[in-house]
């Protein structure tokens, strides 16, 4: 999952420039294996309707890219739930549908274009098993060799869950 910019700067982008990230991004995850890339809006400043055009899922090389242009993280979460079929058991895996659409699972890499001293408000739910990878990259100089430097120093790292070392 990758999260940056805000719904003006997003707005701002032409259909062209989305549909070039869009490609860029998702060749690059279907190259390395990823079968689906989120990228969501860092935090909504007003422009998330203005950059509702850019919604939607899109299929790169294999790789199901779901743009979200949204940043408010608790009301996408209320409205998924209040979404779901009353009759729905409430599970991790009724939730995790309801947010993920496409993709199979939680994310594992959250790669945020901002600073590592505040976490985007776009997110509730993600945050919960994910590595966070901060990049200090403007949302409109984004591209697939910034996602790689994360990838690379996602790989990098020994994954505990909140465990505690065996030494």
């Amino acid at each position: 999952m990758v999260v940056g910019g805000t719904g003006a700067e997003w707005a701002e982008m032409k259909l062209e420039d989305w549909e070039k990230r869009v490609d860029e991004l998702g060749s690059y995850c279907a190259s390395i294996g990823v079968p689906w890339l989120t990228v969501r809006v860092y935090r909504d400043d007003g422009g998330a309707d203005s950059a509702a055009a850019t919604a939607g899922r899109y299929d790169v090389g294999g790789c199901c890219v779901t743009v979200d242009p949204h940043g408010d993280g608790r009301r996408r979460f209320a409205e998924s739930m209040n979404a779901l079929d009353p009759a729905t058991e409430i599970s991790e895996a009724t939730v995790n549908a309801a947010l993920y659409g496409a993709a199979e699972s939680e994310p594992d890499l959250l790669v945020v274009l901002g600073p590592p001293t505040q976490l985007p408000p776009s997110l509730v739910w993600e945050l919960a098993y994910a590595e966070l990878v901060f990049i200090p990259v403007a949302w409109s100089e984004f591209g697939a060799g910034d996602l790689a430097a994360a990838v690379v120093d996602f790989a990098g790292r020994r994954r505990r869950f909140g465990g505690l070392d065996d030494e």
